[in-house]
């Protein structure tokens, strides 16, 4: 198999995976908001990290040993938080899509940074982005950059399908009920991914 192919593969098996990002993603595409701009800045986020990852991230961490500890303490913390929220509104929430009228605008620059820091702040994108990719591309020398153009292709194709696929899920959510139900799913992978990274 060549090196576009099994960077494109191996960036889409890893990202197939339920986890902070896809939620985020899903949950944006459901309500509609800003959905072509989350996707673009999940997809960008990961070309570049992939890039990182091919060009060499163990340096990065030689050079800067406290980072990884950061990024790990960092992003459980944020990762509760955002996860305590989507709890209170399976909850408590209201919320539900009437298909009768367009969503609620949200404020674009809040939804981005929520999302930067989903992207950003967990650890788990480092490992899948960075560590596992940038492994594989090792046996790829000479060919790293057709490695990562498959990887990258697969991480926009990915986060595109699913922002903009979830409006065929949007029938379904029309009652309080689902909605709640996703919200506590949401929850629950946010502070599962968060304990997996203090324990």
């Amino acid at each position: 198999m060549g090196a576009f192919a099994t960077g494109f593969l191996t960036s889409l098996s890893l990202i197939l995976a339920i986890g902070a990002q896809n939620a985020y993603v899903l949950r944006t595409g459901l309500l509609g908001r800003h959905v072509f701009w989350v996707c673009l800045t999940c997809a960008l986020s990961d070309a570049i990290l992939i890039s990182i990852g091919v060009a060499g991230f163990e340096t990065a961490t030689a050079m800067a040993p406290w980072l990884a500890p950061l990024l790990r303490y960092g992003g459980a913390v944020f990762l509760f938080a955002y996860g305590a929220m989507r709890f209170r509104a399976a909850l408590w929430g209201t919320d539900m899509l009437d298909l009768g009228k367009a969503p609620a605008p949200a404020d674009l620059w809040p939804t981005l940074l929520a999302c930067l820091a989903i992207t950003w702040l967990n650890p788990h994108v480092y490992l899948d982005t960075v560590v596992l990719l940038g492994a594989v591309s090792v046996q790829f020398l000479g060919e790293k950059p057709l490695f990562a153009a498959g990887a990258i292709l697969a991480s926009f194709g990915f986060f595109f399908g699913l922002g903009f696929g979830a409006r065929l899920l949007r029938p379904w959510f029309q009652a309080p009920r689902a909605w709640r139900i996703l919200e506590g799913i949401i929850g629950a992978i946010m502070w599962a991914i968060a304990a997996g990274l203090v324990i």
